[in-house]
């Protein structure tokens, strides 16, 4: 109890540290907004709750550190990892996804906690257990007299999310399967009806999804850490940020990805850095209670 008092005093007695703990949260919570916009897709137009999201983050991850490891510049994992959980993603399709598709959500809950375990158990045994990270080896940006600091690699970090964020988008806009993608999550049996292949669809999304976790993987891996089960924590802040800015809602979701990772670093600051993860769950107990909360309103009105 001291040290929360004391920690919490820190922020009023030194408002600069406030600034820091924003910025730190910004650069962290990019990373969050890009995986859950992954999940937005699946969950969207394939109506899968996808609990292995954070597995395929951790996934792209290990394959930039281990491109490290035989001497590839880290920055060329991004691309890689974009490419190869694409590929993975599509076999999992095959493989996995495809046939669950029109289950119901507990089959579709308890198939993707079962990749999730897979995945995990699967990395633990090819890198071990260890905690891994990439060091750039960039210098730190340093201002108002040394108080803030911020690392040019988190900064690299943002700029590559941001920009696979915009290419996604307008992907999804112009591109003919991005046409394809968002009338079948509109509406699969019109879109049916319209000559779209709608399996076709389904597999690619589920690839790209698999391909913007690898690539934030790999991004993640070179500004924070990664370990096999890591990912439970991955796939609950995704689940948080989309459940919070609603299916389709991008700009939601950049906004609550931001706003998670803020909140993060001030529970990090705050309550001790164990407890930062914790945050995550927390707010997903109290998304879901508002969520049903709403509902029940909504009932009501209807009577």
């Amino acid at each position: 109890m001291e040290q929360f008092v004391s920690n919490f005093g820190l922020l009023l007695e030194f408002p600069v540290v406030n600034l820091k703990i924003v910025l730190d949260g910004i650069m962290i919570g990019a990373l969050f907004a890009l995986a859950a916009y992954g999940l937005a897709l699946v969950w969207g137009v394939m109506n899968v709750k996808n609990l292995a999201q954070g597995d395929f983050v951790i996934g792209g991850g290990y394959i930039c550190w281990w491109l490290t490891q035989m001497g590839v510049p880290a920055l060329i994992g991004v691309p890689v990892a974009f490419i190869l959980m694409a590929g993975i993603g599509w076999i999992i399709y095959i493989l996995m996804i495809r046939p669950i598709l029109d289950r119901d959500l507990f089959t579709t809950l308890l198939a993707t906690f079962g990749l999730a375990i897979i995945m995990a158990q699967l990395l633990n045994l090819l890198f071990g257990s260890d905690t891994q990270s990439v060091d750039l080896g960039y210098d730190t940006l340093y201002f108002l007299d040394g108080f803030i600091d911020v690392p040019i690699a988190k900064l690299l970090g943002v700029l590559m999310a941001g920009a696979l964020a915009l290419g996604v988008i307008l992907f999804m806009k112009f591109s003919r399967m991005g046409q394809a993608i968002r009338a079948t999550a509109q509406d699969a049996r019109a879109a049916r009806v319209l000559g779209i292949n709608t399996d076709k669809v389904y597999a690619f999304t589920w690839s790209l999804n698999a391909a913007i976790c690898g690539a934030a993987g790999a991004i993640i891996v070179m500004v924070w850490v990664i370990q096999p089960f890591y990912g439970i924590t991955h796939s609950v802040r995704a689940f948080v940020i989309v459940t919070a800015a609603g299916l389709g809602n991008l700009p939601g979701v950049i906004a609550a990805g931001l706003g998670i990772g803020v909140l993060e670093q001030y529970g990090a600051h705050i309550f001790g850095i164990g407890y930062q993860q914790a945050i995550a769950v927390i707010l997903l107990l109290l998304v879901l209670i508002y969520r049903l909360s709403q509902q029940r309103r909504v009932r009501q009105s209807l009577r």
